[in-house]
């Protein structure tokens, strides 16, 4: 099924590209003959333009996983509230690129911060490839900014890590042992509706010997909070054991593409000035609102076009 989606995919932006280049075709056309239609020419470049970047784009997508879903984590750095914040800032960054992409988003498990953001959040994006765009986004982020927390309007630098993992399928098998996990049941909170929270159906599991955690509330029934966070620890685990595979294998590679989940890859200035910066290819962007709304692609084509070792 994922293969007949993925040609079937090819086919329709085949068509789409056949349609678009005709309509700049009849565009050029009608200007020969001194018909005003300069600005319905710009705009379907520009739109030309956009699709064929997004198609070079996944023409970079050749990993193992990179087709699959994504489950995404993001946990706030030190500093209470501020980082709390950040961490619900980057949540919504995230989600408005998964709306941007057209992707579906599930949110698996929220916990609210003492007064303000998030202490930890889990999401899964279902779209294609939305695990090999966000594997540009594993590692700290850091934002610079005047505090909306402090009465003294002083500037405050805020820090939140994510980690990208591919959603795995059942042809896919990853061995968990009983004896090697420990489930925990508790009370939902946040953002599940009322009747989420009245009973100990959220479920968080760890797997003893990595100390990866995987956690679901966002069912009413604790049984689905299981299977769904079980799903959750078999994609972690597997990336888990794919990342040691490759860092057995590879060699060693520009700091650029260190994408160690301690690594601090972008930084998100809004004072003293205003802009985005991403440490391993040093893409800047000025527009820093369109960004945090969900504009990742400068940043994932950088990354995509230097782990291939090219050159902008």
């Amino acid at each position: 099924m994922r293969k007949k989606k993925r040609l079937e995919h090819v086919l329709s932006t085949d068509a789409d590209l056949e349609r678009r280049t005709g309509e700049i075709t009849t565009y050029v056309e009608l200007a020969k003959e001194g018909e005003n239609v300069d600005a319905e020419l710009q705009r379907e470049l520009a739109s030309l333009g956009d699709l064929i970047d997004k198609l070079e784009t996944e023409t970079l997508l050749s990993g193992e996983n990179d087709a699959r879903n994504a489950i995404v984590t993001i946990h706030p750095g030190a500093g209470g509230t501020e980082s709390q914040d950040w961490a619900d800032m980057l949540l919504r960054m995230y989600l408005r690129w998964a709306e941007r992409q057209g992707f579906e988003t599930v949110l698996y498990d929220y916990q609210p911060g003492e007064e303000a953001g998030l202490k930890s959040a889990t999401f899964v994006v279902n779209g294609e490839y939305a695990f090999g765009l966000l594997q540009s986004e594993i590692g700290v982020h850091r934002l610079v900014r005047i505090s909306p927390f402090d009465q003294a309007k002083r500037r405050h630098t805020s820090f939140a890590s994510v980690f990208v993992s591919p959603e795995i399928d059942d042809s896919i098998e990853v061995v968990i042992k009983p004896e090697e996990i420990r489930v925990d049941t508790y009370r939902s909170s946040g953002k599940g509706g009322q009747h989420v929270n009245t009973t100990d159906s959220a479920v968080r599991i760890t797997h003893i010997p990595t100390g990866i955690v995987a956690s679901c509330q966002n069912e009413r029934s604790q049984h689905k909070n299981r299977d769904r966070a079980m799903s959750m620890l078999r994609s972690k685990l597997y990336e888990f054991e794919m990342e040691k595979k490759r860092e057995a294998t590879k060699k060693i590679e520009d700091s650029k593409l260190d994408i160690d989940f301690g690594s601090q890859i972008r930084s998100y200035v809004l004072q003293p000035y205003r802009m985005v910066k991403d440490h391993r290819t040093k893409v800047e962007v000025g527009d820093v609102d369109r960004v945090l709304d969900g504009d990742l692609q400068p940043f994932t084509r950088a990354y995509l076009l230097a782990r291939r070792g090219e050159k902008q």
